[in-house]
């Protein structure tokens, strides 16, 4: 998940897997599947951003996770 910021200030954390697409009108606005929609204060870029680090977070986890020894 990502965190994210309202114009309102109120932080708020989504799940960027659900996201469908993100476009500055000139706000912010990230669509997602469900056909929601939210207004934030982060750039088209910053969220693009925010998404690539958690996916590489993921996967760095997982790679760990596979290192580690088996225990019996």
């Amino acid at each position: 998940m990502i965190e994210v910021t309202r114009l309102n200030e109120t932080k708020l954390l989504v799940n960027s897997d659900q996201i469908e697409f993100v476009e500055e009108t000139p706000d912010t606005v990230i669509s997602f599947l469900s056909g929601k929609k939210i207004i934030v204060k982060e750039s088209r870029q910053e969220i693009q951003n925010l998404v690539i680090l958690y996916k590489k977070k993921i996967l760095s986890d997982c790679l760990i996770f596979r290192k580690q020894p088996e225990q019996a």
